[in-house]
C-alpha cells in the first residue's frame, strides 16, 4: 500500500481538503485498496476537530466526502510510515524536514510542486484569506498531478 500524507499548519483547511480530493480521485480510478491517505497539522490548536466549514462547504459543492475526518497533530513516526508526506507551503515543509533530519523514509515535497504552471508555489492558507474556492482549485489540479506522479513512479496501473 502507497501511503500518503498531507500536511499543513493547523489540519482544518488546507490538508483536510488535499485528503478529501485525493481520496476522490483515488476512489474514481478504483484505486482504494492501493493508497492509504491521510493528513495532520504541524500545529495542535484544533486537533479531534473537523474541517473548517469552509472546507466543508467547498467539498460538499464538489461532493466530495470527508466524514468522520478530524485533526491531528503530525508525528514524528508519520515521516516513516508514509511514502509521500506532502506539505501545503514552506513553512510546514521546513518543519516537517527539522522533525525528520535523518527519520524520513518517504519523499518530502510541496504539494504545488505538482503544479508546475502555477504562479504561487504555495497553498494560501483560507483559514486567513477565505479564499476556499482559490484553495480548492490548487489542491485539485496539484492532486490531479500528485496522483499521476505517483502511479507512474510505483507502476500503478491506472482504470
Amino acid at each position: 500500500m502507497v501511503k500518503v500524507l498531507f500536511v499543513c499548519l493547523g489540519n482544518i483547511c488546507r490538508s483536510p481538503m488535499a485528503e478529501a480530493v485525493f481520496r476522490k480521485k483515488v476512489e474514481d480510478k478504483n484505486l482504494e485498496d492501493t493508497f492509504g491517505i491521510d493528513s495532520a497539522g504541524t500545529g495542535d490548536w484544533h486537533i479531534g476537530k473537523p474541517p473548517h466549514q469552509g472546507t466543508r462547504d467547498i467539498l460538499d459543492q464538489n461532493q466530495i466526502d470527508y466524514s468522520g475526518m478530524k485533526a491531528r497533530k503530525v508525528k514524528a513516526s508519520d515521516l516513516q510510515d508514509f511514502h509521500y508526506i506532502i506539505a501545503m507551503d514552506a513553512e510546514n515543509l521546513g518543519n516537517l524536514n527539522a522533525m525528520a533530519q535523518f527519520e524520513k523514509t518517504g519523499e518530502v515535497a510541496r504539494l504545488l510542486d505538482f503544479l508546475p504552471e502555477s504562479d504561487v508555489v504555495d497553498v494560501p492558507d483560507p483559514y486567513f484569506t477565505g479564499n476556499f474556492e482559490e484553495v480548492y482549485d490548487l489542491v485539485n489540479r496539484s492532486c490531479e498531478n500528485l496522483l499521476s506522479y505517483i502511479c507512474d513512479r510505483e507502476n500503478i496501473k491506472k482504470s
